[in-house]
């Protein structure tokens, strides 16, 4: 299967981000030029932008929502409204410094893949811990008490197949997405990512990283800092360990264990 691209839609959310904003579509203007792309920009809270939407390579398309939105909501309502046959999830405080998206366009012709992501590097150029195994309370507890330290896949120069891929780089082909239904919109911010790349697997499909294509993340780590974001955070992992989906999930690792 040989992917042939008549478009990318890529999908941005900001959340009063616009100086990161900014910086992302000069990358992209700068260094994505081998294909037709278009970018959805979504201003969850209500902001200005002080830069010119007209002055990229590639149309932007601007919502603005009224009411603010989860993770979920919006990347599915920016779905709605992209043409292209790619559709790319990217956070605003993501940075690249050459094109991503050949490698990981290359690896999409493989239609075992249902998501695809780069190795994503922290701003000082260590490598995140962005594909990991699918969480376990027992593992979260692990870690709330200062255990199960270090990174679930040792990086090398060859692809990896982890369990979830974080989202704030993700790349699909337009049918997956649809057949999955995007996003599960019952999370408002966090766990997004695992249901649905829990649900990829489920379905047949692999969750694949690259370290042939690297980004730079311009983290926040609100969770950590603000007490909404961290309800927000524990909310969406006690809906995902009582979720049907991480019940199939672990029912079906430990099949695979028996065999």
């Amino acid at each position: 299967m040989v992917i042939s691209v008549s478009k990318l839609s890529i999908s941005i959310v900001s959340h009063l981000q616009g100086t990161m904003v900014k910086a992302l579509l000069q990358d992209l203007d700068r260094f994505c030029r081998g294909y037709p792309l278009e970018v959805i920009l979504t201003l969850n809270l209500p902001e200005l932008l002080e830069f010119d939407l007209s002055g990229f390579h590639f149309p932007v398309v601007l919502q603005r929502n009224s009411i603010p939105k989860g993770f979920g909501a919006n990347h599915n309502q920016a779905f709605g409204m992209a043409s292209g046959d790619l559709f790319c999830v990217l956070n605003p405080d993501i940075r690249v410094s050459a094109d991503p998206f050949p490698s990981l366009i290359a690896c999409l012709s493989d239609p075992t893949v249902g998501v695809i992501a780069p190795l994503v590097l922290s701003a000082e150029g260590a490598v995140e811990d962005s594909a990991r195994r699918f969480p376990t309370p027992l593992k979260i507890l692990c870690k709330a008490l200062g255990g199960c330290k270090g990174i679930d896949y040792p990086i090398t120069s060859h692809e990896l197949l982890p369990d979830w891929v974080g989202g704030m780089f993700l790349l699909f082909r337009r049918t997956v997405y649809q057949q999955m239904g995007g996003f599960d919109q019952r999370y408002f911010l966090y766990y997004e990512d695992v249901d649905l790349c829990a649900r990829l697997f489920l379905s047949g499909y692999k969750v694949v990283l690259s370290p042939r294509a690297q980004v730079a993340h311009h983290a926040q780590r609100a969770s950590r800092r603000r007490v909404q974001y961290f309800l927000w955070h524990l909310q969406s992992m006690i809906r995902f360990f009582l979720s049907p989906v991480f019940l199939q999930v672990i029912g079906r690792k430990v099949r695979k264990a028996l065999i």
